[in-house]
């Protein structure tokens, strides 16, 4: 697409009310996602319930908010 015809659709967008945006822009990020996978509620809820078993069992090996943010931090930085 040209940037001439988008930059008139994003003038055009941009002078919709802020709820037609929201609505277009929604509709928007939906046509990027991939489709649904619709094993994936009971899968999530397997995964869910393995890690659950892990924390009662006491194999889990859990970290405190301090460590996490720490990782979380240092993966941010190293992007």
């Amino acid at each position: 697409m040209s940037n001439t015809k988008l930059d008139s659709i994003r003038s055009d967008a941009l002078r919709l009310s802020e709820i037609e945006r929201a609505e277009l822009a929604h509709d928007l990020v939906m046509s990027l996602d991939a489709p649904e996978d619709a094993d994936a509620p009971d899968a999530w809820d397997r995964e869910i319930s393995r890690r659950l078993a892990e924390i009662d069992a006491g194999t889990a090996n859990l970290i405190d908010r301090d460590e996490l943010r720490r990782r979380m931090e240092s993966r941010l930085n190293a992007g």
